[in-house]
């Protein structure tokens, strides 16, 4: 059971890592999201939200790895995912970019609903 948890996390962790490569490579982060970066502070703000996954995806390989960092990296992560899906909902109207991440992210949060789930009933019995 806590190597159930523990895969979940690591699902979650990746899919937080990955975006966090378009810190460095701008030309990948575009690709990904169907979006040009012609302007710097649209650059910015978008090497910037890699960044941020960059941690995201950090704190879930701790609560992975170290069961005290759980919760907050529980927190976090359905944080991160559910507030994406949030905005694209509110916003409507996006690309399939965007919708591929959305996806992708009902798969992280699934894998940490699992893990979760499966720390919650370990920790009961």
């Amino acid at each position: 059971m806590k190597h159930l948890a523990t895969a979940g996390i690591l699902v979650a962790a990746a899919i937080n890592l990955a975006p966090a490569l378009g810190a460095f490579s701008p030309e990948r982060m575009a690709a990904a999201y169907g979006v040009v970066l012609d302007d710097p502070d649209l650059e910015i703000l978008m090497r910037h939200r890699a960044v941020l996954f960059g941690i995201v995806g950090s704190l879930l390989v701790l609560a992975a790895f170290h069961e005290p960092a759980r919760r907050i990296g529980y927190l976090v992560g359905f944080a991160s995912m559910l507030s994406f899906l949030a905005v694209a909902g509110w916003v409507g109207d996006y690309s399939d970019s965007i919708r591929r991440i959305a996806i992708v992210d009902l798969v992280g949060i699934a894998a940490l609903a699992v893990a979760a789930a499966t720390d919650w009933h370990r920790n009961r019995a």
